[in-house]
């Protein structure tokens, strides 16, 4: 999900045609990292909702920044991904809930 929203990020906001821009390209290397080398993602569904953050604070905003323009936008261009993920995220709210 990550690498499709960087992916329409940089298509918008940098103006690729196809691929990634360099930053781009950097920005979802280090993403990918960090998710193949966390402890917790077999049983989290949301980076945003883990009591631990894998991501620099400073890559954090940018990770931020990309999902901040990039989700509203996926509506459009990948439409069962993006129900899913809302299915996923109210999901996850009713889950943290109950922990309470």
């Amino acid at each position: 999900m990550v690498s499709l929203m960087i992916e329409l990020y940089c298509r918008k906001k940098h103006h690729t045609k196809s691929g990634l821009c360099e930053d781009c390209s950097a920005l979802e290397s280090y993403a990918k990292e960090k998710s193949d080398n966390c402890p917790f993602m077999e049983n989290k569904t949301f980076c945003s909702n883990c009591n631990v953050h894998c991501y620099e604070p400073e890559m954090r905003e940018e990770i931020r920044q990309v999902m901040r323009f990039a989700a509203p936008r996926m509506i459009y261009h990948r439409p069962l991904m993006a129900l899913h993920y809302l299915w996923l995220k109210k999901r996850e709210k009713k889950h943290i809930k109950r922990q309470i």
